[in-house]
């Protein structure tokens, strides 16, 4: 900590925050406990594609924080996306209220208050109010779904092997009954030669997959998976008024499938890094993308996947695309993706436990050195206050500042009733997406319903599994023999299991026949072998590198 008397402290923060260009205000400095509104505290325009983070304990004001830059971004004509997990943010198509509190407030921190709603689209997953957002599995890619599905890296290489497949033969990867489709064809006695060349699937493992995808289906999320798919331009528009767009994805449907929604924001994003062109260094970014709940991109994943977090965090810069990560501590995030995060607003930490107290420290060490007493400041500030530090114009890091932050405009929380519905009814996407197209596709290929090709699968496309009253997808026994029920439909009766004393491992010559399935060692070579023409897939399938032409604007 570097010792400045009050004074000087507040003279730093005030010449610290001031740029040149456009800027988001952010609120006023705290010192010695005081506010002080001679020192403003900004972020500027131009560094907002310099990503950042928003962290706090649950309560401490992290959700506001976003609305807040939302609505300024919005207002300089940035469009904006947003993940809404718990519905706290429909407020926004909707003007606040004053009040002799808020007035207060708002003068204190040297704001000019004025209340406002903002041009918002709302987009939902699955079933649920908001226009509904698809992807096709083609688009999603092997390694997405696999985080989806919670594989392991066998099952994953060997999902790979699924994609490859239908790709090189024709086979179109529209939705979950197209990969079914595809993955029981190649385990079924007609089908099993055809990935010979490429190692052949195990039976075992096409089950794991299969459990999963029905799984999937029976908690309603076959509605995500198909088309039209989403065409992420929709997220770069701006309002008749130039005002940015802000895209709110409503999530609320979805909370008990986290894997699902924090994927596909990385597809999202992987999406827009594949599509568009370079920029470089502009006034303003051309989207600002908030990932809230953070931590759920990371929990139990695989190295691959953080690693291609990784790289789009670091390369989409260049496209002109921010990105702001909002969790609840900066440990949440790994140190390769933590280290590219230049602003920061960290809200109070709560230091009740061993741990939390460990998670303190290792807060404090992430910002430059100050005059703040940074672990007191961290454990009693205030909700609506945060410890800011961001990087200017120059690119280097501002003084650090313990900032109480400006108010939204519109409704902090959730918009009268009927918002959501309203604003939807109006948007111009909703003739494009609202109806589900079902083309000719990899499972109608395989079953011969329209072409007469030979039938690999002779189930019919399955309706959704009926969901008990209450309850999504109905109980979990429910859903267990539902996917034990297609499983043995498709593959036929499990085999016998061996009792625990004898070894599983089949002879050598058995494996070594044509239709085996390939032991993790195998699989593991397997891999290395088909790097060479799986690459290009797994480029598709993270990056989202199919091509469409798109009306950027």
């Amino acid at each position: 900590m570097v010792e400045h008397d009050g004074a000087a402290q507040v003279a730093d923060i005030t010449a610290g925050y001031v740029f040149e260009g456009p800027t988001l205000h952010l609120g006023a400095a705290l010192v010695d406990g005081t506010l002080h509104a001679e020192a403003q505290v900004r972020l500027p325009l131009a560094m907002m594609n310099r990503h950042g983070l928003i962290a706090g304990a649950t309560g401490t004001g992290k959700t506001v924080t976003l609305q807040v830059l939302a609505e300024q971004l919005s207002a300089q004509g940035v469009p904006v996306f947003l993940s809404d997990i718990k519905g706290d943010l429909t407020g926004l198509a909707t003007p606040g209220t004053a009040s002799d509190r808020l007035a207060k407030r708002t003068a204190g921190v040297g704001q000019d208050w004025t209340p406002a709603g903002f041009p918002v689209e709302f987009l939902t997953l699955g079933s649920g109010d908001g226009i509904p957002v698809r992807a096709t599995i083609s688009s999603f890619g092997p390694l997405l779904l696999s985080r989806v599905l919670d594989l392991n890296e066998t099952q994953e290489s060997s999902l790979q092997l699924v994609f490859h497949y239908a790709d090189r033969n024709g086979l179109e990867l529209y939705d979950l009954a197209d990969l079914r489709a595809v993955i029981a064809f190649l385990t079924s006695d007609e089908g099993k030669d055809a990935l010979t060349s490429l190692g052949g699937l195990s039976r075992a493992t096409a089950g794991v997959i299969l459990r999963e995808l029905v799984t999937l289906e029976a908690q309603g999320m076959d509605a995500f998976f198909g088309e039209p798919e989403f065409d992420t331009a929709d997220l770069l528009r701006t309002a008749p008024d130039g005002r940015g767009i802000i895209t709110a994805l409503e999530l609320v449907s979805v909370q008990q499938k986290p894997r699902l929604f924090s994927t596909f924001l990385m597809w999202l994003l992987a999406d827009l890094f594949a599509e568009l062109p370079e920029v470089g260094d502009t006034d303003k970014p051309r989207l600002v993308f908030f990932l809230d709940e953070a931590h759920l991109l990371f929990t139990g994943s695989s190295k691959a996947f953080r690693e291609s977090i990784q790289a789009t965090v670091r390369l989409i810069r260049s496209k002109g695309v921010g990105i702001f990560f909002i969790t609840q501590t900066p440990k949440d995030v790994p140190g390769e993706v933590l280290g590219q995060l230049a602003n920061r607003i960290q809200h109070a930490l709560r230091a009740f436990t061993p741990d939390d107290a460990k998670a303190l420290r290792a807060t404090v060490s992430t910002f430059p050195m100050s005059a703040y007493d940074l672990e007191e400041v961290l454990t009693s500030a205030g909700i609506g206050e945060a410890v800011v530090t961001v990087m200017n114009e120059r690119g280097a890091p501002t003084p650090v500042a313990w900032t109480r932050l400006c108010s939204p405009e519109s409704v902090m929380g959730r918009g009268p009733e009927g918002t959501v519905s309203a604003v939807v009814a109006a948007s111009p996407l909703l003739p494009r997406y609202s109806q589900a197209v079902d083309r000719h596709s990899a499972y109608e290929k395989l079953t011969g319903r329209s072409d007469g090709a030979p039938t690999g699968v002779p189930a019919p496309r399955p309706d959704p599994p009926a969901q008990d009253a209450g309850t999504v997808g109905g109980s979990r026994e429910a859903r267990d023999e539902e996917a034990r029920r297609i499983e043995e439909e498709i593959l036929g009766p499990p085999p016998r299991r061996a009792p625990e004393h004898v070894e599983r491992r089949p002879p050598r010559d058995e494996r070594a026949t044509a239709g085996r399935g390939p032991d993790r060692d195998e699989l593991a070579d397997l891999a290395l072998k088909a790097a060479g023409v799986i690459g290009k897939e797994l480029a598709r399938g993270l990056f989202a590198t199919k091509r469409r032409k798109r009306p950027w604007s």
